[in-house]
């Protein structure tokens, strides 16, 4: 869920998990207020989930690469996806909580039959489903140094809450993530077609300090008309007095724009952030002569767990499991092996 983003739209998919490519930044000594909805503190005795201790299970696994389906052990797995969907010098805590983020993708696809493909529960293609990558891919694009000083951690936050998933009701949950918020998260049905309880909108603060958390787009009045007309032949709106005819009707209890009056069409958020390729639907526009400024907050979908804020929690001493169930509502985890 390195750049990125289909996702819930009626059925669930793979694709809900489309990752969100990452950069580091140090957060050393910074001082920031708790996230509100955290219930634990960061001093409370370590809980260890550790207790049914079974040989973990083998999956099937589309590989789009070969157009095959392969049988692999699913931490095995693990290790190829935590490689490519979270940058390995993240604080350990953030990697566990990516991790087991991760797993119970892959056991919601087989309890739902949400994976399209046949006999799969997921494939490796990250655009389709969760970045996966072999360790001998690993070397080629990582090189050895990476492979031995920086694989290690993954494993170790692989090994370490092995078998754990999140649950709701008993059930795994859909464990949308994503690499950025606006400083709070987003409700699902407020960016995708459907509620779930355990996707609520929360705060974020962490993210203010991740290298994406605020990004700007300049275009002219008329380059911004022509690609509304591209892709809405019946709009109406001129590049003439433009402010006046731009207004954000409503926004989402997260910040981001939920309906936006262009002209005689309204639109949501999304459909501005696909066009313009933006980096969330979070965002303000200023007005001059000629152009449109778009100030955005945020990247990526923003529902579920942010990974900079997960990063963030981290380095202010929360354990992975206060993380996941900060972003996650009334979830518990679970070890099933």
């Amino acid at each position: 869920m390195n750049n990125p983003l289909g996702i819930l739209a009626g059925i669930l998919v793979c694709s809900a998990t489309l990752p969100v490519f990452l950069s580091t930044v140090s957060y050393n000594n910074i001082e920031i207020n708790e996230p509100q909805k955290q219930e634990q503190s960061v001093d409370k005795e370590y809980i260890n989930y550790e207790s049914v201790d079974k040989t973990s299970p083998k999956i099937n696994i589309y590989n789009h690469k070969t157009g095959k389906t392969q049988k692999m052990n699913m931490e095995e797995y693990l290790y190829g996806v935590l490689s490519g969907e979270m940058p390995s010098d993240f604080d350990i805590e953030a990697l566990k909580a990516q991790a087991v983020a991760a797993r119970t993708y892959v056991m919601y696809n087989q309890e739902n039959g949400s994976s399209k493909h046949k006999g799969s529960a997921v494939c490796t293609d990250y655009t389709h489903c969760q970045e996966y990558k072999s360790e001998e891919e690993l070397k080629k694009l990582k090189g050895e140094d990476w492979i031995k000083n920086s694989y290690p951690k993954i494993k170790q936050a692989i090994n370490e809450t092995k078998g754990h998933i999140i649950t709701y009701d008993g059930n795994p949950i859909l464990p949308l993530y994503f690499s950025t918020s606006s400083g709070k998260t987003e409700n699902s049905e407020e960016v995708f077609s459907s509620e779930y309880p355990y996707l609520r909108s929360v705060d974020s603060p962490y993210d203010k300090y991740a290298p994406k958390y605020a990004s700007t787009l300049k275009i002219t009045n008329k380059d911004f008309v022509s690609k509304l007309k591209s892709t809405y032949s019946d709009i109406n709106i001129d590049e003439n007095n433009i402010s006046s005819q731009i207004k954000i009707v409503s926004r989402s209890d997260g910040g981001a724009v939920n309906k936006i009056k262009l002209g005689n069409k309204e639109l949501t958020g999304r459909d501005i952030r696909n066009i313009l390729n933006l980096n969330s639907a979070n965002f303000e526009i200023k007005f001059d002569d000629n152009t449109l400024d778009f100030i955005v907050k945020g990247y990526g979908h923003g529902v579920g767990m942010s990974q900079w804020g997960a990063e963030g929690m981290a380095q202010e001493g929360y354990k992975y499991y206060e993380i996941l169930s900060h972003y996650y509502k009334d979830t518990k985890i679970k070890d099933i092996y």
